[in-house]
This record gives C-alpha cells, structure tokens and sequence, in this order.
C-alpha cells in the first residue's frame, strides 16, 4: 500500500519547484592583493584590486594620509637623510635640487644648511665611532661627500679633516658599515674600498670583485648581512654588481686572510636602483627586476626560485612595473614598524607619479597605495615621511590627504557560494567599523566579467555624535569605533560572484570587517 501511495504522488517539476533563499556572510580579503594567479583560481580572503586599502590580520583597512610636514623647498626632495645619535639627538635632513635643508620642525624651510651641489640622489649612512663622536655621511658619486657632525657640515676631500684618500672622494655613490669599518662603492667601477677600523677618514684601501664579477658591469651597492640578527662574527659582507651577481665575504679585517674569505658568487637578478639593498629584521631584502627577496633565501641554491620573493603573490605587477618603471629614479624600500609596513617605492613617472607596492610585515599580504606621491622614504622618530615636490609630508598620520578624503577600492576573489548553480543576487552587506559615516558604494561582477557596478562615491564629514544631542541608535559616538550595517539592493545572476566596494571618508577610521550576502538558488546550472 505505501508503494501504491507513493506512486500516486505528484512529482515536482522545475515549474513548480520553489526557490531557496540564503544569507551568506564572507570575510573581508585580509590575504590581500593577489597579482600572481588567475582570477578563476584566487581563493577566498583574495583580491583582485586593492587600493588604498591595508589588509590587517583581522581586517581591511582605509590607508592613513599625509599632512605637510616641511615646505618650501622649491625642487623636488629625493632624499632623506635621518641623523641619529646615542646620545638620542634626532635631525632630518632633505635633499632637493641642489641643497640640503634641515626639515627636522614642521613648518616652512629654512636656508639651506648645504648649497651648490649637483644633484639631490643621495646615499648615507650614520657612524658613531668608539671615541662617541656620531656622523651622518653623504655620498652621490657626483659631489665631495659631505658629514655632518651635529655641528657642522664637512665637505670631504683628500685635504679635509676628517680626509679620505686613496681615490677621488667624489667618485664614492654609497657606503656601508661591516664590522665597525666604513665601506665606499666607487662610481662606475668593480671596486670597493674600505677604511681603518672605527674611522670616518683616512688612507683607504682598494678592495677590488673585477676577477669574480664574470658578468662584468659595476658595483651597485653593498651592505652587511647579519643572519642571527645580531652584530657576531657571522656578519656577512654583501656586493651587489648591477649585472646581478652577489658576491659575499665573510670576516672582519679585509687585509688578513686569517680573518676574511669568499663565501660565495651568485647570480640572481639585476638590481633596480643605487637603493636596491635594505635590511630587515636579521635579514637582508634586494630589490631586484624578478621580486623583493631576503637574501637568506635567494642564495640557497644555483638557480632562484622566484616563489621565495616577498613579492610572489604580486609577481605579475611586480614584472611589469620592473619593465616599465625600472630606470626611473625612486625605486627604494621602507620598512615601517610601527605599522608592520614595509613599502616599495614605484616611480611610474620620475618625479611625478608615483605608487607603492605595500606589505603587511605580519601576514605578507599585500595592497597598493596610490595616493602617496613621493620621491623617498625615511623613518623618522618612529614616524614615516616622504619626501615629493618641494615637500616633505609625514605619512600614516592622519585620516586624509592634506584635509582631502581618501578613496579606498577593492574587489574580493570570484566565489560560487558553495554551489554551481545559477544564483540570484538580491542584496549585499559591507559591515564596516568606523567613527564616523563614510561613503560606501559596493556592487557585483558576475562570471568573472569587469563591469565595476558601483555608483558615484559622494562623501560628507560627520564628526562624532554629542551626548544629548545624537538620536539613540543614529549618531556615533566619538570615541571606539561603530558598526555600520546597511543593505545594498543588487539584481545580478549568475554562478559566481566577486564584491567591488569604494571607501571614501576624511577624518574618519574606516575598517571593513565581512560583507553578508542575500540571494537566491536556482535550478541548476544554465
């Protein structure tokens, strides 16, 4: 009887099967920018586009802007130079045009402190000897060094006190310290030269990589690579050819073959830039055409893997902004701390326009800034600056750019729902931390198509509410941040979808937790 029963039931059809409706709740891309794979292959947490806005463990956040720091200073700034002391005395210093200036005080520059140079593409590294005298050396290939000792500014020559010689001070473009000894590149050769133990000065000595750089070119850049982090005997000399070969020693008295010895010639890629060397944690980063890679990992083998670079999951930009961009002048590394940053300069156009390829030291997810346009960068007192045309700003200080609100946008991975299944978009939910109102537009791509469905972003201050005058459950409290939780209508159908949203505020923190969505299921698939 129950076989009958169920024989005489009425079969569903697609006519009259009812549709289901579900609501979906997605993190925000906190893995950030993938510029590496396919967008049909990306994984949750991935995005497509992220601009202006950092991925944090926990959330995505709207940048920080800019405020003036120092103006004034007519050309464009394309170095700066901290001087730090152990005593704690702190001075930056600028280079534009053809001056140095003091920008330590906010506010308009003051004369410059050095004229008549040549050019402003300075490198420098502070020294404080064993006697406690500290010094800030400068170095262009072009001009006589120049050190400051916080009192004067000293132009080095072969007669000057302190003097180097040996070589044509004015050929020397950068500098290192490695083991308490102060280490010169000379322009447009294979020859490095070094000091005495502990002096800024002196009779220094040629040290030249012609017989071990088979590729020929010219030393670039050099630097001390500590492995344990610390300052042992296990520090490393490094030696950078602009052909791509690094050639490393080992030891302390370059004169003693007791103490000093080749550890190894690799060859791993042309550098972009004089600043192609940056040290981070007991690591050491080069900025190379093929990625950023801590040199730890670049020479563990004959060949580099390209998959050990900070910069794998942003290759594809990374490559083309390499093609494109890497004999403009600005290419440098900046690491952040106080905001687990670390930044790549990208000068799109020298002197002009340019973009940074930003990293969150904690997760290594990635994101680009758009809106910082500057020539370099420096850490300073524990802030960050940036030094652009005739300005230098402090960076990461502020929620907007000089009082203009700051245009964040992103676009999450492609994600079926769980289902293949054509999907009826009805509404989406961006939940968003703030302490204030920001304007917030948010839309759909459908299949893996790029139509930005996303409406004009218009924005309006609001600060946060008074106690007495806000309407309960309307206004923001000034202090903390609030939730924001407002449905967005969306009509899309299809069997993926990827969330475009736009972030426009001034003033005002903005944090981008999840977003819910609501649609329904159909049938199958069409």
């Amino acid at each position: 009887m129950r076989q009958i029963a169920a024989l005489r039931r009425p079969l569903r059809t697609k006519a009259n099967r009812g549709r289901i409706s579900n609501i979906t709740s997605h993190p925000a891309p906190t893995k950030g920018w993938n510029a590496r794979d396919p967008i049909a292959e990306m994984q949750p947490g991935d995005a497509i586009v992220m601009d202006d806005m950092f991925p944090t463990p926990a959330d995505v956040m709207l940048r920080k802007g800019i405020v003036a720091h120092a103006t004034g200073l007519v050309s464009q700034v394309e170095s700066l130079m901290p001087y730090n002391t152990p005593a704690g005395t702190q001075t930056l210093f600028a280079a534009a045009g053809t001056s140095i200036f003091n920008t330590t005080a906010a506010g308009a520059v003051g004369a410059a402190v050095v004229t008549g140079l040549s050019n402003a593409r300075w490198q420098d590294v502070n020294f404080t000897n064993s006697s406690g005298n500290s010094y800030l050396c400068c170095f262009n290939g072009v001009d006589s060094p120049r050190y400051w000792d916080n009192s004067a500014w000293i132009t080095i020559t072969g007669a000057s006190t302190p003097a180097i010689t040996g070589l044509t001070p004015s050929t020397i473009v950068s500098a290192a310290i490695h083991q308490r000894r102060m280490w010169f590149v000379q322009k447009d050769t294979l020859d490095a030269w070094y000091l005495a133990a502990d002096s800024v000065g002196g009779a220094a000595t040629k040290f030249s990589i012609a017989g071990l750089a088979k590729r020929g070119g010219y030393l670039v850049a050099i630097d001390t690579w500590t492995l344990d982090a610390g300052a042992g005997t296990d520090d490393f000399l490094v030696m950078v050819t602009s052909e791509g070969e690094v050639i490393v020693y080992a030891g302390t008295d370059p004169s003693s073959a007791a103490t000093w010895g080749l550890k190894g010639v690799w060859h791993i890629g042309e550098p972009i830039g004089r600043r192609c060397l940056k040290k981070f944690g007991g690591d050491l980063l080069l900025v190379l055409v093929n990625g950023v890679f801590p040199l730890s990992k670049a020479l563990l083998s004959a060949s580099i893997d390209r998959s050990v670079a900070l910069t794998d999951r942003i290759n594809q930009a990374m490559n083309t902004a390499a093609l494109s961009h890497s004999s403009n002048f600005g290419w440098e590394l900046c690491h952040f701390p106080a905001a687990n940053m670390l930044l790549l300069n990208i000068p799109v156009n020298e002197g002009s326009l340019q973009q940074q390829y930003v990293m969150n030291v904690l997760t290594g997810a990635w994101c680009r800034f758009t809106g910082y346009n500057g020539n370099c960068f420096a850490v300073f007192n524990g802030e960050l600056y940036m030094g652009g045309d005739g300005t230098v700003s402090k960076c990461w200080s502020t929620f907007g750019d000089n009082g203009i609100a700051i245009l964040g946008i992103a676009e999450t991975a492609f994600d079926y729902f769980k289902s293949r299944t054509k999907k009826s978009f009805k509404m989406l939910r961006p939940i968003i931390s703030s302490n204030g109102s920001p304007a917030i537009s948010a839309g759909l791509d459908i299949d893996y198509s790029d139509a930005d469905r996303v409406s004009t972003v218009t924005f309006n201050t609001v600060s946060g509410a008074l106690w007495g005058i806000a309407l309960w459950g309307i206004g923001l409290w000034g202090s903390g941040l609030q939730t924001l939780r407002n449905w967005i209508g969306v009509s899309e159908i299809g069997l993926c979808a990827a969330t475009r949203i736009h972030i426009l505020a001034g003033g005002i923190e903005v944090r981008w937790q999840a977003c819910d969505y609501l649609y329904e299921v159909g049938d199958g698939i069409v």
